[in-house]
């Protein structure tokens, strides 16, 4: 199995196989490597970089090491998936809208444009038997599986195989015999796993996100994501029984691909290089000049050149902060976190309605400002899991050429819907936008994830209170509670919560009423 994962703030390339040691590096270095495909073979391994800048595909060689780039363009290419004879590769490329390319693997023949149509396709996944693509397309308003069978012609080529309405699917994967279909469909709080026969239709497998086939076409193999971490899980195929427990994996997850055949042993020197690097982490905790205000506040650093009401954090996190202050700069061109809503928050300062316990005021939290919104340059998404709200923030590319960033596939929330005069919309808390929005995106959530920060919940009054939201917010917990976080700064007495005592109210005079009428009008 290769997996992409996070690893000290980049996505790279990982060979997983039991008999080795757990996760085996294929790829390194300061760029993002995704979406990998194991040809039919097993020789070449197609993926997505940005290691040149824009987001390009590439192939790798797993019996020499050699890397031969297959796309150079300033569109952004990924989710590369091979034709059955390994002579062929289907992408998705995003300009101005997403479309699925066909090109040779090994020559420059002529790119064919296989969508060609003002709807978004992408995900595309290739028939073992040849003739027919599957993929992801909004033809119908929202991301549906559709299927493009190469022996027709013209509207008969392309047809739906979901139609499943408020549901959201991804990620389509042909069984290895080419008689199945899975996908994942996200609904409200539910993350599923679909196979799909055509004299059957579809069915449900169990919880998941991303599927892949094993290669005998028993099990299939899945990613599971919480809020704050992602997980491997798997089902055998005919009777969806659960034959892995969840696994929390390493890191963030951006991609996954099944082989038949085993790395090459042993590796090609340069591959075996690469396997062999330890990279260094974007920060580590160090220890700053403590602050001692006189108020029982210690172990605060100042963050220089940040404005916030109290530009201070606890001196454990506050390197993490500015590793992910350079990393968002670097990836979105603007420095996003110059301005905070807050970072740490005295004992004095009271928050809003339910926050009265919140991670602001143990030092190791941050809001970041949210005024960006409302010029077009920060979107959120909402992401339930279970009963909770979270959100996924994407920061607007500075440079719109392809260079930063990458698209959005994902509808982000209005929160000024509420103010439209619309009584419904402003009980929901706002509304879904009318589209996905154009451009190149960051995709802050992941690369706060990625250096140690965790997103916090909604509060259960979000709706009625956009406070409440919490999706500027953002944590380094440990291993600690709220209680243990808030006794590295302040004494236990400070802490203490006296329980108010009323006081009597006197009455001197008696309260006027109106007289009661005895026999009331009907």
């Amino acid at each position: 199995m290769i997996l992409a994962l996070y690893e000290a703030g980049h996505s790279h390339l990982f060979a997983y196989q039991a008999q080795d040691s757990p996760y085996l590096r294929l790829t390194s270095g300061p760029w993002d490597d995704i979406t990998p495909a194991l040809s039919p073979d097993g020789r070449w391994l197609a993926f997505a970089s940005n290691r040149s800048g824009p987001w390009d595909i590439y192939l790798l060689d797993l019996q020499s090491g050699d890397l031969i780039p297959i796309t150079e363009t300033d569109h952004f290419e990924a989710a590369p998936t091979w034709s059955p004879d390994g002579k062929l590769l289907a992408y998705e490329s995003y300009n101005q809208n997403f479309e699925i390319i066909i090109q040779s693997a090994f020559d420059d023949q002529t790119m064919i444009n296989l969508s060609q149509h003002p709807a978004a396709d992408y995900h595309p996944s290739w028939s073992p038997h040849g003739r027919q693509l599957a993929f992801i397309s909004d033809r119908t308003g929202e991301p549906e599986v559709w299927l493009a069978d190469f022996d027709k012609f013209d509207d008969n080529r392309y047809s739906n195989l979901s139609s499943t309405p408020d549901m959201a699917e991804s990620h389509p994967i042909w069984s290895p015999d080419g008689s199945s279909l899975a996908w994942a469909g996200q609904q409200e709080r539910n993350r599923s796993l679909f196979t799909w026969k055509p004299d059957q239709g579809s069915r449900y497998i169990g919880s998941g996100d991303w599927p892949v086939w094993s290669p005998d076409g028993s099990l299939l193999l899945s990613t599971l994501s919480d809020a704050n971490q992602s997980m491997l899980t798997a089902y055998q195929a005919e009777d969806s029984m659960l034959v892995l427990p969840p696994v929390i994996l390493p890191g963030g997850f951006t991609g996954l691909t099944w082989g038949r055949q085993p790395l090459p042993y042993p590796l090609p020197l340069g591959l075996l290089q690469i396997s062999l690097e330890q990279p260094q982490p974007l920060w580590t905790s160090g220890s700053a000049d403590n602050n001692n205000s006189g108020e029982g506040l210690n172990n605060l650093a100042y963050l220089n050149g940040i404005q916030a009401p109290h530009p201070q954090l606890h001196d454990s996190v506050d390197e993490a902060f500015h590793a992910l202050r350079e990393k968002v700069s670097q990836e979105a061109g603007w420095d996003f976190l110059a301005t905070l809503e807050n970072a740490f928050v005295p004992l004095s300062v009271p928050l809003g309605p339910g926050m009265g316990e919140d991670w602001l005021y143990t030092g190791r939290a941050f809001a970041f400002d949210t005024l960006p919104m409302n010029a077009g340059w920060l979107a959120v998404v909402p992401e339930v899991y279970g009963h909770e709200t979270y959100w996924r923030v994407y920061v607007k590319a500075r440079f719109q050429n392809g260079s930063q960033g990458k698209p959005m596939r994902a509808i982000p929330w209005v929160f000024n819907a509420r103010y439209a005069g619309d009584p419904l919309l402003y009980e929901q808390g706002g509304e879904m936008g009318s589209g996905i929005p154009a451009g190149y995106w960051v995709d802050f959530t992941e690369i706060a994830q990625a250096l140690g920060w965790q997103r916090l919940p909604a509060l259960p009054t979000w709706q009625s209170a956009y406070f409440a939201a919490r999706f500027n917010e953002f944590v380094i917990r440990g291993d600690r509670t709220w209680q243990q976080a808030m006794h590295e700064l302040y004494p236990a007495e400070y802490l203490i919560t006296p329980t108010p005592i009323p006081l009597p109210t006197l009455t001197p005079t008696r309260t006027p009423s109106w007289p009661i009428i005895s026999n009331p009008a009907p």
